[in-house]
């Protein structure tokens, strides 16, 4: 058996044996795997997390190319600072403001989308072996990268008001009590991914408070905060703490992901840091990108845009919440408020990773639950994107994904009614509240 788990013998790459022991943690997601199926036209994918580019007008992207390339075409094909041009910075100031997070623009720095950010962030912080903890469930791509930095990756319970003050409390003292080094808190706190639920604002003060007195770092990943359905969430966690919390943002949800511009919002100290990881990963990110963009921030009206995204996936969730009540009420799920994800919760005995082929075979896509935890867990969880089919694909899909859940419910109580086994119960029960996340 190699340092990466493999057996020798069947290992065909003739450089197995000189790859660093983190590669190990390297290993595609389950998201990334599904995307050449869900890619197919006659699957309905309710896998991947791709925005709705569709619904930008392309006036506005071909109009703001034009000008940036007229009045600074030179620069947008030559190098940049690795903290990000100044302009740019400051309209992200106005981006964030939004949110509530008052900031000096010397403290951003742009990167190459904000999962560049957290693969940066984790990089100055994490030895092998140190503690990562995160939301249970959590983002994917956030396990692979912690993963990769050899962190030791501890789960904090979520219900429907988000992560757990008291859950997050007990686990600090365990793993302090066992000499484990706990570097920082990684957390979505509005409309998570993959979860859709909202952490209040009176746990979002208490879990600042928790963090502070433990010495541990808040890394808030914001990506969904502004894609809000009726009501804004709470205002971001960064804005009540300057000092103990770098803030994660990005333009890939609320204008296009194929810029590939996000940033970084630090303490002046981290700041620094973060200048010199990106020189030393990228150089400078996209010049082209960033002027773009900065051309859209400058003469679009980009919170209209994003007004208009709203109404694209707020009518796509109520799709799918109808869908759902209406195919598979025996179920439980989360009712988010903005965002991209609703979380299903499936009987005790099912497992949604095992099911997935025969998904695949009714044309249906979606991302088993055990992508989202580092541990295991979430067999009996599958998250279902809205934010990209429309509404009538988006009710075909869960019709789809309601024969296959039905067809395993029925052989489940099939087998309970025959195998020996039949005394013990199957724990098929009532569905709990919508709100439940299980």
């Amino acid at each position: 058996m190699t340092h990466d788990g493999t057996n020798e013998g069947t290992n065909f790459d003739p450089w197995y044996d000189r790859y660093a022991d983190r590669t190990a943690g390297l290993s595609a997601s389950e998201v990334r795997a599904l995307f050449a199926v869900a890619s197919r036209p006659e699957v309905v994918s309710l896998a991947g997390g791709m925005p709705f580019v569709a619904g930008l007008p392309s006036e506005l992207i071909a109009g703001a190319f034009e000008r940036m390339m007229a009045t600074q075409g030179l620069q947008a094909l030559q190098y940049s600072s690795g903290q990000g041009i100044p302009a740019l910075r400051e309209q992200i100031l106005e981006v964030m403001a939004l949110e509530g997070i008052r900031a000096s623009v010397d403290d951003v720095v742009v990167t190459t989308g904000s999962q560049h950010a957290l693969e940066l962030v984790t990089k100055l912080f994490i030895n092998p072996g140190d503690v990562v903890l995160a939301e249970g469930p959590s983002y994917v791509t956030a396990m692979v990268v912690f993963n990769s930095f050899q962190a030791d990756i501890t789960h904090v319970p979520m219900d429907e008001h988000g992560l757990i003050p008291e859950a997050l409390r007990s686990t600090i003292s365990r793993l302090k009590a066992v000499g484990k080094t706990i570097k920082f808190l990684y957390t979505i706190p509005s409309f998570s991914n993959p979860a859709g639920v909202t952490l209040t604002w009176e746990r979002r003060l208490e879990i600042l408070e928790i963090c502070r007195a433990n010495d541990i770092l808040v890394l808030e990943d914001n990506p969904y905060g502004l894609l809000y359905f009726d009501s804004p969430p709470p205002q971001a966690m960064r804005s009540v703490d300057e000092d103990g919390v770098v803030y994660l943002g990005t333009f890939s949800k609320t204008l296009a992901p194929g810029f590939r511009v996000g940033w970084a919002l630090a303490p002046h100290a981290i700041r620094e840091k973060l200048i010199l990881a990106n020189e030393a990963a990228v150089l400078s990110p996209s010049s082209f990108g960033q002027l773009m963009i900065s051309e859209y921030l400058a003469t679009a009206d980009w919170k209209g845009q994003i007004n208009t995204f709203r109404d694209i996936y707020r009518d796509r969730r109520d799709a799918m919440l109808a869908a759902l009540a209406e195919y598979l009420p025996q179920l439980s799920w989360t009712v988010p408020t903005g965002g991209f994800y609703v979380w299903v919760t499936l009987p005790d005995h099912m497992d949604s990773k095992a099911m997935l082929p025969r998904a695949v075979k009714e044309l249906v896509a979606y991302t088993p639950g055990t992508a989202f935890y580092a541990d295991g867990s979430g067999r009996n969880n599958i998250r279902l994107s809205f934010c990209y089919p429309t509404p009538e694909f988006i009710r075909e899909g869960i019709r789809r994904l309601s024969v296959v859940i039905n067809g395993e419910l029925d052989l489940l109580s099939t087998f309970s009614q025959t195998s020996p086994l039949a005394t013990i119960p199957l724990k098929l029960g009532i569905a709990s509240p919508p709100s439940n996340i299980g």
